[in-house]
């Protein structure tokens, strides 16, 4: 994927949480998501067997390749290529960045999250296509991270890595903006959609304001 491809496919990133659906089908969610305006989606599934996480990567290949969005695959690698997936993501727990671009295909993009300055520095010289900046703020859906960055560490990244930054951690329509002119090139989002009484509208202002950028 072209530089600029990427960073219009990043520019609203879903990241699934089925606990978040409010009792609807993942699929119902996704649909309505992007045609709210959802460039990229990320299935993340820590509690999923294999088979189960494949049938269902499986299932948004299908669902979003028609409609031209990318489907990145959390942590696993071999998910991805199994099912066909166009990205990949990375936390610091998974497998190195420069391994897992030797197992991926050239054009499946790869992610990474940042969690401290050291990191972001030593982003520069990984095969990394654009860093997740986790977290931006506080967020009840992923307890197992750093302290938030805040608007001012986000900058601070800016100012550091010439990499694409996607923002994730209790973003939502109220401090979009905010994050967009700290320095973001993407907001990614979870509950703000997957809990939504509307998918569809929660995307929609939320791609207005990246829209604005």
């Amino acid at each position: 994927m072209a530089p600029e491809q990427l960073r219009q496919a990043l520019r609203l990133y879903l990241v699934t949480d089925q606990a978040a659906l409010r009792g609807r089908t993942l699929s119902d969610v996704v649909l309505a998501a992007v045609q709210g305006g959802v460039s990229c989606v990320q299935l993340r599934e820590k509690d999923l067997n294999t088979r189960d996480f494949y049938a269902q990567a499986c299932a948004l290949v299908a669902l979003l390749a028609p409609l031209g969005v990318p489907l990145v695959i959390n942590d696993r690698i071999d998910i991805a290529l199994a099912c066909g997936a166009q990205g990949v993501h990375l936390g610091q727990s998974d497998l190195p960045p420069a391994r897992a671009r030797n197992l991926l295909p050239a054009q499946v993009f790869l992610g990474w999250s940042v969690e401290t300055l050291e990191q972001v520095r030593q982003a520069q010289t990984l095969p990394v296509d654009y860093l997740g900046v986790s977290p931006v703020f506080a967020t009840p859906t992923k307890t197992d991270t750093a302290a938030p960055w805040g608007l001012e560490g986000l900058q601070q990244i800016r100012h550091t890595s010439s990499r694409p930054l996607v923002a994730i951690g209790g973003i939502h329509a109220g401090n979009a903006a905010q994050v967009l002119a700290a320095g973001a090139q993407g907001l990614a989002v979870v509950s703000a959609i997957c809990s939504a009484p509307d998918p569809r509208a929660a995307a929609a202002d939320l791609r207005k304001i990246c829209d604005d950028y």
